[in-house]
């Protein structure tokens, strides 16, 4: 009965600080693009490290 398994989203959240971070440094960006592009980048560069 007491057998449920706890999920951690530490992932998730990482993923989500991480990119908070990039908008509250870039200070908005106008181009959607370059926005996703600066995300996409970061996240390469996390997983590669």
């Amino acid at each position: 009965m007491g057998g449920r398994k706890i999920r951690a989203n530490a992932r998730t959240e990482a993923a989500n600080t991480g990119i908070k971070q990039i908008k509250r440094t870039g200070r908005g960006y106008r181009n959607a693009a370059n926005y996703r592009t600066r995300i996409l980048l970061a996240s390469a560069a996390r997983t590669a490290a």
